[in-house]
């Protein structure tokens, strides 16, 4: 009889601490979003991860700062009309939930439905919103998240779109011409949105010293434009540069967004990881990504130095597609221990999936095998809000 009110007991308590854990794991998940950090190192594969592992900490150095994120899984990336996406068709499909052609920004060239874009569902909940590139701030990555046209050639109307219509809170990247170009661009549109900027009450900087003083001075929008086009590369720059770095950005746009007592949306890109493998250039490859790294330590600090962050901030890693068939060679019979050859098999993007590293409330769903428009649904139920479709 004792042996059996012994094996009762065990049971049952292993059945409560199973049944506590499971409840524990439920609580995590269900915890408030209150922040979504959204990281894209366009063009990444994880042979550019060993490549920059290897060249910042050596062979059997520590991990970059995205590896230390909880969870991995990994997304398809095809478009809706071609096996190789472009980068306007692969960030629609996360900024909008559906799959769209190449050049289109989250807008359907033959005129049918399309849903608002995470921003603007994040904006009408109430948070603060961003967008930061080392690409024009109007390329096709962060353009999707703040406007819907047919093409991605129409930066100039994409300026006018943020300004205009989306006011995201902080916008920092390259593009200047883009806000104050005379000529028309494909879509017909041109002007001075600087002007219109100001007047919307954004500080405006072009320098990384006018950026931290619109910071320090307390501004709740940021218009930051620092190059006539895409940013200085990390190997071309010099001590006298007045562009701010990437990780410099994601400061700047934290300090502003996290203002907000509704929280945020930000994303935030390597932009040039993608242009360093379309070049196949080692070099220029390997230092956006580690810069893009610094950039995600940036966040991953700032999440750490508070609990409160800790629990309500989803923080995804996650690039568009993989560029140039990237690959880290050699020769395993008479090669040298933390050395490598770099091999491209293209200047083009290829059709591989691409990993995606995350933690924080709704991170679990990402942990998988998922396609690319899943991951918008796993942060609109993270703001907990329904999408309306709209027409252009």
């Amino acid at each position: 009889m004792k042996r059996y009110v012994s094996l009762v007991t065990i049971l049952i308590v292993v059945l409560f601490a199973s049944s506590s854990f499971s409840a524990e794991r439920m609580l995590e998940e269900r915890k408030e979003v209150k922040n979504i950090i959204f990281m894209v190192p366009d063009g990444m594969g994880l042979a550019d991860v060993t490549a920059a592992r290897i060249t910042k900490n050596g062979i059997d150095g520590a991990s970059l700062s995205f590896e230390t994120l909880e969870r991995i899984g990994y997304q398809r990336t095809y478009s809706e009309d071609n096996t190789i996406t472009d980068s306007a068709a692969a960030a629609s499909a996360w900024a909008c939930g559906e799959k769209f052609k190449n050049g289109e920004i989250c807008l359907h060239s033959d005129g049918h439905l399309y849903k608002p874009t995470i921003l603007e569902l994040a904006k009408s909940s109430g948070k603060a919103t961003g967008l930061v590139a080392t690409s024009t701030i109007t390329h096709a990555t962060p353009a999707v998240f703040g406007a819907h046209v047919k093409s991605r050639s129409c930066e100039q109307e994409i300026a006018r779109q943020y300004i205009e219509v989306t006011r995201p809170d902080v916008m920092l990247g390259g593009g200047l011409a883009k806000f104050t170009a005379a000529k028309p661009d494909k879509c017909g549109t041109a002007g001075n949105f600087i002007v219109e900027a100001m007047k919307e009450g954004y500080a405006v900087a072009y320098t990384k010293q006018d950026m931290d003083y619109a910071v320090s001075n307390g501004a709740r929008r940021l218009l930051g434009l620092f190059n006539n086009s895409g940013m200085t590369p990390e190997y071309q720059r010099t001590p006298g540069i007045t562009e701010p770095r990437l990780p410099e950005m994601t400061k700047a746009a934290l300090d502003i967004l996290e203002r907000s007592e509704g929280g945020f949306f930000v994303m935030i890109e390597g932009s040039q990881i993608d242009w360093g493998n379309h070049a196949n250039d080692l070099q220029y490859q390997t230092g956006e990504t580690l810069a893009f790294d610094e950039a995600v330590k940036v966040v991953l600090d700032w999440i750490n130095a508070s609990p409160e962050r800790k629990q309500h901030t989803l923080l995804i890693v996650v690039a568009d597609h993989e560029t140039g068939g990237f690959s880290v060679n050699g020769n395993e019979d008479g090669g040298v221990l933390g050395q490598f050859v770099p091999g491209w098999t293209s200047t083009g993007h290829t059709g591989v999936d691409t990993l995606i590293w995350s933690q924080g409330p709704g991170s679990k769903a990402l942990g998988r095998a998922i396609d690319n428009t899943d991951i918008y649904r796993i942060m609109k139920e993270a703001l907990k809000d329904e999408p309306e479709e709209h027409r252009k």
